[in-house]
């Protein structure tokens, strides 16, 4: 059983940025044993695709860059965190609310409760935030 993974990239804040952040993941998953037509690859893609746009779109042009963090624990849980330096952290949306966008964090939280996981949102002790995602890792890990 591995004990820790880790990887991480930082990006500029910019649209381009988010297929660079979802692919960067999928390559990191795929070097830790997650097979391509695992199920839970596409949920993990669709949740870095929220998170990074989120980062970029969201803060308002007051963080430069976004940092994507892949952290996996003992073969058992799979943790990815999108940080940005912006202050403000993310709001839920009232299910009434009728517009166009702000549903990410809601599909986010869904996609992960799907999978049997959970959100949290931390400030940074720089002053951002970094949104989490906890999921179970079922797939062989690769030494």
């Amino acid at each position: 059983m591995a004990d820790h993974k880790e990887a991480s990239v930082t990006l500029p804040s910019d649209p381009a940025s988010v297929s660079r952040a979802r692919k960067y993941v999928t390559e990191v998953l795929a070097d830790w044993g997650l097979p391509d037509d695992a199920e839970i690859g596409d949920t993990v893609r669709l949740i870095v695709s929220e998170l990074a746009t989120n980062a970029v779109q969201h803060t308002l042009g007051q963080s430069p860059t976004f940092t994507v963090d892949l952290d996996l624990e003992r073969d058992e849980r799979l943790r990815i965190g999108v940080t940005d330096s912006h202050p403000r952290l993310p709001k839920r949306l009232p299910a009434a609310v009728q517009q166009d966008n702000g549903r990410g964090m809601v599909i986010i939280r869904w996609l992960a409760a799907e999978c049997g996981g959970r959100l949290s949102v931390k400030p940074t002790p720089e002053g951002g935030k970094t949104v989490w995602i906890a999921l179970p890792w079922t797939a062989p890990v690769q030494r």
